[in-house]
């Protein structure tokens, strides 16, 4: 017969379990919802470059990743793979196939061949400009999975919301913003969420996911080198503090074994994989983290006295095997000049290295270190929130947890280092900034909640009702479940002695009363903190529209009364090279506008963004840095037609080749021993003016840029340097001038042939050519200015 207590509280408590569900499945469709909207979100901001310019892909490398894109969507997977392009790096040439990462190529040009499937008539060019913005709001759910496994929904749908806005990521998202962080970002996210999951699961199933997302990343960004030293890191420091088990294991031993054969199958990858320094601390963590496994196995199948000897042999063997392997390792890598690292890597690991040995890693703009006020453009007010949030991690501290500190301190570190990494901070500080707005907002709307009279008064009638069945606070009940719970239960008792070891003590109204803040500071807080959110948004949809909308290749600038003025002499050069030269004329330039001129000109260039090869870089630089008759033999000797320079004199541009000017000087120094920065500076000082050396004022590319300068305005004034040129009437000797775009930004000059020399004609003699040149003076009254 059942009792009256079991009879009452029988309906009761069927029916609080069903509000729970229903509550939870009501929870779930608003999360559902909430993140739909985020995905809207990072998709939308980051459109106002098509709205306020055009559809247009941005920037240098984007052009080439779009060039290949066509090449691939035209001619198929296979000739991409074997694709030798020879209007590259004349006369070298570059196999595409082996020195891309595919990742972005081949992700565009399979959408584009579903939606073409699907009779949406799309063209490659706009796949490309709008595949940021979507695997934007991929990476926002991703932010979501993964700080959800950290420290629940709410802090993953405040992360997801932060970093669908970050204006980091903003930079290198924005439509027509096609490069390798535009997928890669989203891969990185999602390997570590998949890493994460592995973890608190255990499951073979997620860690095989996890292998095949570290290789979509290896496909897609070069940064994949940060995954597999980060995962090591952590590995280890679970070790390290005892918190080894098999979930970890089974996270990583996959990860590393599977993650390898499959990063070697990437052709620019390769055997990279297992022959660079990036890759060995994964492959020693792999080591140590097998003889853990196998002391821990030991541990549980032998004695304690047996287990001690074989965990001395098992150490004993463990550490002689991880010193023959670092021997090894160190055998391979001392023939190497850089220990087996990349020139990037070091770069990282020594930020002084670049500008010592590899001067052309170091004049790139985003490879130079950030300023304070840049931490704040690009991730606002999340950098105050990031310690919160590491603070939060520590309560408690789980595995997931360590990782997510472990990740944000890291990306400092090398965010501090060169200014592209900001894009992998950006992750790190949403992840952070949305698990402590998450706690502080739980803190704060619990005292709020607990503090209103309705509330209160439910909260105090479920205290005194749940006290009826179960007396919390009862300490020596308490304790007599805790011992219940470890003999084993008896059949007829089982269920009863189970529902009172599940049923956790709730604490009193009085406890409950100690973790509340008072009312008017905790409504102050939540204002404070949503005037803060809204800041934030503010700030990311004006560096949306503002800062990093504009592209590259299309300048804008705002007149006195409000209007806007367009520039767009980048696209009417590359048009004119189009069409006025021969398919198969060279064309020279520094190397930034390589990728433009072969997708948009269609035209063989010596040089360009790959930058893999140093000394023919070297060459060009020594070139612009030479007197005009040397610069043509060089031009001449590499059969080039046309020569690109870069000016923004006129109209104030500073990205200009004068500019740059003394990054060619030291990359053909660099090679070419005959060219010396100091002849180029005037007391240490770089100048374009009357005060300038000699060597600056007859090089090649002072001449090309202020050649008829002084006819704009009569003085040669220029507005970047903002001071006036030092040479202003001279004449070229071995260059014609063809070309001049509107604003003067882009100039082109064709190299004059050279001199016949007809046999059988006898040469004047010294006296009488200075007998003519006499006359001439006599004649003309005055000397030829032009000389």
């Amino acid at each position: 017969m059942a009792s009256p207590e079991s009879t009452i509280n029988g309906p009761t408590k069927a029916a609080g379990a069903d509000s729970k569900s229903l509550r939870n499945a009501f929870g779930g469709v608003i999360a559902f919802i909430i993140l739909v909207l985020i995905g809207v979100l990072a998709f939308s901001i980051r459109l106002f470059s098509v709205i306020k310019y055009e559809s247009v892909i941005h920037e240098f490398d984007p052009y080439f990743n779009y060039r290949v894109t066509q090449f691939l969507s035209k001619n198929g997977i296979y000739d991409f793979w074997n694709w030798f392009d020879d209007r590259t790096w004349y006369p070298l040439g570059r196999v595409i196939g082996g020195t891309v990462y595919p990742g972005l190529t081949l992700t565009a040009g399979t959408i584009w061949k579903v939606v073409n499937s699907l009779n949406i008539p799309l063209s490659v060019e706009t796949v490309c400009v709008f595949t940021a913005p979507i695997f934007s709001a991929f990476a926002s759910w991703a932010a979501y999975l993964l700080t959800k496994e950290v420290k629940g929904p709410g802090a993953g749908l405040t992360a997801a919301a932060l970093l669908a806005m970050v204006p980091s990521y903003i930079s290198r998202s924005v439509a027509g913003s096609y490069d390798n962080e535009a997928v890669a970002i989203f891969a990185l996210v999602f390997t570590f969420y998949l890493y994460i999951k592995t973890l608190n699961t255990g499951s073979l199933f997620y860690a095989t996911l996890n292998a095949l997302a570290y290789f979509y990343m290896v496909c897609s960004w070069g940064g994949y080198t940060f995954i597999i030293n980060l995962i090591p890191m952590h590995v280890l420091l679970c070790i390290v503090t005892g918190r080894y088990s098999s979930r970890l294991y089974i996270a990583y031993a996959p990860l590393v074994v599977l993650g390898t054969l499959l990063a070697a199958l990437v052709p620019v990858v390769g055997f990279n994989a297992v022959l660079t320094s990036e890759h060995f601390a994964s492959f020693l963590v792999f080591i140590i983290i097998h003889v853990v496994a196998l002391a821990y196995y030991i541990k549980g199948i032998l004695s304690p006295k047996m287990f001690k000897v074989a965990v001395t042999l098992v150490v004993s063997v463990g550490l002689a095997v991880c010193c023959a392997v670092i021997a090894i390792l160190i055998a391979v890598v001392a023939s190497s000049p850089t220990k087996g690292w990349s020139g990037r890597s070091l770069t990282l690991l020594d930020p002084t290295y670049a500008s010592k040995y590899i001067p052309i890693i170091a004049s790139v703009s985003e490879h130079q270190p950030p300023t304070w006020p840049s931490y704040f453009m690009d991730i606002n007010v999340l950098a105050f929130l990031v310690p919160a949030g590491i603070i939060a991690c520590f309560m408690p501290l789980s595995d997931s947890s360590s990782f997510v500190i472990l990740y944000i301190v890291t990306s400092v570190y090398f965010s501090g280092v060169m200014v592209r990494l900001m894009l992998v901070l950006a992750p790190a500080a949403c992840i952070l900034s949305g698990i402590a707005l998450s706690e502080a907002f739980n803190v704060l709307t619990r005292s709020i909640k607990f503090q209103l009279p309705g509330i209160a008064g439910n909260s105090t009638s479920e205290e005194n009702g749940s006290s009826s069945v179960v007396a919390p606070s009862d300490v020596s009940k308490t304790e007599k479940t805790e011992e219940v719970a470890k003999e084993k239960p008896v059949k007829k008792n089982r269920k009863k002695e189970k529902e009172n070891v599940e049923k956790k003590p709730t604490p009193s109204k009085t406890e409950r009363r100690l973790l509340v803040l008072p009312l008017e500071a905790s409504v102050i807080a939540v204002l404070l903190l949503v005037l803060l959110g809204a800041f934030y948004v503010v700030h990311c949809v004006w560096a949306a529209a503002e800062a990093y909308s504009a592209p590259s290749i299309v300048l804008t600038s705002q007149s006195n009364d409000g209007g806007l003025h367009v520039f767009d002499d980048f696209r009417e050069a590359y048009s004119w090279l189009s069409h006025n030269t021969d398919v198969d004329d060279k064309v020279a330039s520094w190397w930034d506008y390589g990728y433009q001129t072969t997708a948009m000109a269609n035209r063989t260039v010596l040089v360009d963004n790959n930058t893999w090869n140093n000394t023919h870089i070297a060459t060009v630089g020594t070139a612009m840095s030479s007197p005009e008759k040397q610069a043509w033999e060089i031009f001449h000797s590499l059969d080039v037609k046309y020569v690109l320079v870069v000016f923004g004199g006129l109209v104030g541009y500073p990205s200009d080749d004068i500019n740059k000017f003394l990054w060619m000087v030291r990359i053909g120094g660099g090679e070419f021993p005959h060219i010396k920065e100091p002849d180029y500076l005037r007391d240490g000082q770089y100048r374009i003016d009357a005060q300038a050396t000699p060597t600056m004022l007859n090089c090649l590319m002072y001449k090309l840029s202020y050649f008829r300068f002084v006819e704009t305005d009569g003085k040669g004034f220029d507005r970047v340097r903002r001071t006036e040129i030092g040479k202003k009437h001279f004449k070229l000797t071995h260059f014609e001038e063809v070309f001049t775009t509107h604003h003067w930004m882009v100039r082109i000059y064709k190299l004059k042939p050279p001199r016949n020399r007809i046999r059988g004609k006898t040469k004047k003699s010294k006296s009488s050519v200075r007998r003519s040149v006499s006359s001439k003076r006599d004649v003309k009254g005055k000397r030829n200015p032009w000389h």
